[in-house]
């Protein structure tokens, strides 16, 4: 099942979003890099961040989401990225022009069945003193993924949003640094949980249902294509989510755990 993406509801909380990668990419220290990726670089405006970090780097943006990318390259009026649709399980991060120098993957590679095979490709194909960086998302256990697949078992369409919603979630932090490390890189792995205020000046009624409308619930969304049965869903997941995240004082607070790896591989001598 092919489910598209909204750039408009994914760009709701475009500051929360963006936080993780402006972390993750502070800490590479990459000096003068040649070619710079980033790998499922969805709209855009991160990746052109990257061609302000690296003015003189060839910068490559893929995606798989022809949705993603035209909203991109719209962003991108001067041509500073070369913008590539593809399916990133099987490209070759080489293709450009030979192995990339960094490579940047932000909050993909939990939709990959194989990352962390995945992972290990890219290791392998980074140039000698290169830089890899990711960032996953480690809240599948939490109530807004928990509650959704509460819910789906209710629905009278369960077993199809069973399949919808039975997708890779990310490993534990050990299992990156291992994988990092084996194949040759010096690795720094760590995580974080963002306590995001959404809405503090109270105009939406439930904004973390309008959070994961733009990720998490889109699979659930692209099978219940019928109103009825669309809302015979979204009805009681969002009583539930308000009552898991309530206002308060500050807006309502979201709690979101995110898992950081950065590693570089040692120069040749």
């Amino acid at each position: 099942m092919s489910v598209r993406w909204d750039p408009i509801q994914y760009g709701a909380f475009a500051d929360e979003r963006g936080r993780p990668f402006a972390d993750l990419v502070s800490r590479i220290e990459a000096d003068g890099p040649g070619v710079v990726l980033d790998l499922g670089c969805g709209d855009g405006p991160l990746t052109l961040a990257l061609t302000a970090r690296w003015p003189r780097a060839r910068v490559v943006g893929v995606d798989a989401s022809a949705e993603m990318l035209g909203r991109a390259r719209h962003l991108d009026g001067a041509d500073r990225v070369t913008w590539i649709e593809a399916d990133l399980t099987e490209w070759d991060i080489s293709a450009p022009v030979g192995p990339p120098d960094v490579v940047v993957s932000n909050a993909l590679l939990q939709w990959i069945p194989r990352h962390l095979e995945l992972l290990a490709e890219w290791a392998a194909a980074l140039a000698p003193g290169g830089w890899l960086a990711i960032q996953v998302p480690g809240n599948f256990e939490a109530p807004s993924h928990a509650l959704m697949r509460e819910v789906a078992r209710e629905h009278p369409r369960r077993d199809e949003l069973a399949v919808a919603l039975r997708r890779p979630a990310s490993a534990e932090p050990r299992s990156y640094l291992h994988i990092l490390e084996r194949a040759g890189l010096i690795a720094d792995v760590w995580e974080t949980t963002y306590l995001h205020v959404l809405d503090r000046d109270g105009a939406h009624e439930n904004p973390v249902l309008e959070w994961v409308r733009g990720t998490g619930l889109r699979p659930v969304l692209a099978v219940l294509t019928d109103p009825a049965e669309r809302e015979s869903f979204l009805v009681p997941y969002a009583e539930r989510l308000r009552a898991a995240y309530p206002r308060t004082s500050a807006g309502v607070v979201l709690p979101f755990r995110r898992i950081f790896a950065v590693a570089r591989r040692p120069a040749l001598a």
